[in-house]
């Protein structure tokens, strides 16, 4: 199978990694190479492989080799597109913090992950226990998400809801 894969007409990347991977032995830390090939994936996750070959100086098969064994490490979860929400009708961001009710964040995070417009939600430590992530229509959706959806979670105690004027994705090289 891995030769069909390295055909020239066959897709250059695996579509998705694992939704969820199962336990494994800790990965091997990334070497230099790992690192560059994981920052010109984080720059345009729809490099070639090809491409990724020659600016690392490896042979394709290496290549394709390191990419596979970074997604079964769990190192590269994914590839996605970066959106731009508001072009994308999602005008409207805001960053709300959850306080829950305490030990429920299991249930918590499964019920925050099925609402609309959720980005990201993070366990934290500190005055509150929940940061959420959203991106809606506009204010009147982010209302209706807020006071409707959130707050009649059994689980949330309060919220507080900031929202975003302005935001820029920073892609800096974590692994130097």
């Amino acid at each position: 199978m891995a030769e069909e894969q390295l055909a020239d007409d066959a897709p250059d990347l695996p579509a998705t990694a694992p939704a969820v991977p199962a336990p494994r032995p800790s990965a091997r830390r990334p070497d230099a190479v790992d690192r560059e090939i994981i920052r010109i994936l984080r720059a345009d996750g729809r490099t070639s492989v090809r491409s990724v070959a020659e600016q690392v100086h490896v042979s394709r098969a290496n290549a394709y080799a390191r990419i596979n064994r970074l997604i079964d490490d769990g190192v590269i979860r994914g590839f996605a597109a970066r959106i731009d929400q508001e072009r994308a009708g999602q005008g409207t961001s805001a960053y709300i913090t959850l306080k829950i009710v305490q030990n429920t964040w299991r249930t918590a995070r499964r019920q925050l992950e099925q609402l609309p417009g959720a980005a990201h939600i993070a366990l934290v430590g500190g005055d509150f226990d929940v940061l959420l992530l959203v991106h809606t229509e506009d204010n009147r959706a982010l209302r209706d998400l807020v006071l409707t959806r959130i707050q009649a979670i059994p689980e949330v105690l309060s919220t507080r809801t900031l929202l975003v004027f302005e935001e820029t994705d920073v892609q800096n090289d974590l692994l130097s």
